[in-house]
């Protein structure tokens, strides 16, 4: 079968201007303008000044890739990436200035807020216009009118002209529309921000259900969460360009180090100028390994793994230190945070510590490690060295071998995700 999604090297530029005249015109400067305009117009072409600088701009850059029937792919990257725009030429909207796309199947698109809405038009009106300009029958559309209606929450006002909806209204009605209508391929971007919480997560079911039915979903967001737990496949645009393209975890995971310092599963931190750390201690190295995968960032939640770092005491009698691991989610959340139970006594040089971590005990996801190190002195901490993020890894759920699912596909919610003793007490 072939893909529902070819893209072939697609580009768009876009022609920026800059005027570099006075921003706020007189009459004195309208008319200057009028007469140098004539001026211009008379003179040699290569004496035309414009008086304008115009820069080549290109939103996408030779970007390729495949999408298959059934597939969920998550389309991420900082502002500016290119992901609005790549949406807006697979949905035809715009045309590409290199490449080309082909798109096999019906596609319903929610791009903006209002996207294919008149404003004079009622929401009962808008739903059959939206729906014909999807290709969609008369009959069917009035066949699902009502649970469209229903989904969007806007029973009260489905006779209202939508001038007068508000942005959330807006959402959920052209939300309701484009997933009820059953395209082939379903476009959807950051638009079901504008939404409450309660509406996200019914769009977020609704997707998911569309995806389990064999429906293709392109989804944009910045919500890391929501893409992990929707998205079986996911492409990191940076610049315009495709730096990544893979299984969601993994170009998540590279997403977050991309945009924050240090990272990764290994760290030498002993070349670092100035060094980390003060005349005391002195962070050299941080580590996650996992035995079972050895150099991989992604660790399946049924593995055990440890985490560590090394560091220099520079101390003539012994110290009572006490490093420190702080888990963080990929939202900047602490998961948890843990020391020895005892400070331990050590002397100058260089040591390495590290931390077991269970299995089944973190949840699915991206995770980074802030490593410290402090000492008691007088029955006070002293902290030597806090090195953010200095590490990362990739929490994976591989669902044929998971336990305590028992056949649920979706994601489970939570920080930590540990394996608890179960029994039946009798009353």
């Amino acid at each position: 079968m072939p893909p529902v999604i070819t893209a072939e090297r697609l580009g768009k530029r876009y022609r920026i201007h800059h005027r570099t005249g006075p921003r706020y015109l007189t009459l004195r400067d309208v008319v200057t303008e009028k007469l140098g305009r004539i001026a211009r117009l008379a003179a040699p072409r290569e004496q035309i000044d414009h008086g304008k600088q115009v820069e080549e701009f290109w939103a996408l850059n030779d970007v390729t890739f495949e999408l298959s029937a059934g597939e969920r792919l998550g389309i991420i990257g900082r502002n500016g990436a290119g992901k609005s725009t790549l949406l807006k030429i697979l949905s035809r909207l715009t045309d590409p200035t290199t490449g080309r796309a082909v798109v096999r199947g019906r596609v319903g698109s929610l791009l903006e807020v209002g996207t294919g809405f008149h404003p004079e038009l009622t929401g009962r009106e808008n739903v059959f216009l939206n729906g014909a300009i999807l290709g969609m029958k008369k009959s069917e559309i009035a066949r699902r009118f009502d649970e469209i209606v229903a989904f969007a929450e806007v029973e009260q006002f489905i006779d209202t002209p939508v001038k007068h909806f508000s942005s959330g209204m807006h959402a959920r009605l052209a939300f309701a529309v484009a997933a009820h209508l059953e395209p082939d391929i379903l476009i959807v971007d950051e638009v079901l921000a504008v939404g409450d919480l309660k509406f996200q997560s019914k769009c977020l079911g609704r997707m998911e259900e569309a995806g389990r039915a064999g429906r293709t979903i392109l989804f944009v967001s910045h919500n890391m969460a929501t893409i992990t737990s929707l998205c079986t496949r996911c492409i990191l645009l940076d610049q315009g360009r495709v730096a990544s393209d893979g299984p969601t975890s993994e170009v998540v995971l590279e997403y977050y180090t991309m945009n924050q310092s240090g990272g990764g599963i290994a760290q030498d931190f002993s070349q670092v100028r100035p060094p980390i750390g003060d005349g005391v201690a002195q962070l050299k190295a941080g580590f996650v390994r996992n035995d079972q995968s050895p150099g991989s960032a992604e660790i399946s939640i049924t593995d055990e793994f440890q985490v560590g770092m090394r560091f220099h005491l520079a101390a003539d009698r012994p110290l009572r230190v006490v490093p420190n691991l702080q888990f963080m989610t990929a939202d900047g959340v602490c998961a948890f945070s843990t020391t020895p139970p005892k400070a331990l006594e050590l002397r100058g040089g260089e040591h390495t510590v590290e931390c077991l971590i269970p299995a089944h005990f973190l949840n699915e996801g991206a995770y980074f490690v802030h490593l410290a190190v402090n000492t008691i002195v007088e029955d006070r901490l002293a902290t030597h060295f806090y090195e953010r993020s200095a590490l990362s890894f990739n929490i994976r759920d591989p669902l044929e071998e998971s336990e305590h699912r028992h056949g649920w596909g979706g994601p489970i919610p939570g920080v930590v995700r540990p394996a608890l003793d179960w029994r039946v007490v009798q009353a």
